[in-house]
């Protein structure tokens, strides 16, 4: 009977710990989309609050720190100038600069 329960066990424990496993494969945590989200928010602020930026049609999305940007703007150095504004808010991983000129 005693080994029967220890068998039992080590077979409950072994399912929790594969069923456990495939939770954290699937959608991104709730802390990673809130970061994202905070992050988002921050760019299009910064973006906002630049002079030479403010009358573009700039789209922000934001996945796992990175930061997508697409859009128009009117030059080309408004198009360097968004990724380096973008690139200063903490949280920011890394830039795709996906803008075009109008």
């Amino acid at each position: 009977m005693l080994r029967f329960c220890s068998t039992a066990t080590l077979l409950a424990v072994l399912m929790l710990g594969t069923v456990a496993g495939c939770a954290s494969g699937g959608a991104p945590a709730a802390a990673t989309v809130a970061d994202d989200a905070a992050i988002g928010a921050g760019v299009k602020a910064a973006l906002a609050a630049d002079e030479r930026l403010r009358g573009s049609e700039i789209e922000v999305d934001t996945h796992e720190g990175i930061v997508r940007l697409s859009g128009f703007v009117s030059s080309a150095e408004d198009v360097a100038t968004a990724a380096a504004v973008a690139r200063t808010v903490k949280g920011v991983q890394s830039v795709r600069n996906d803008l075009r000129l109008k």
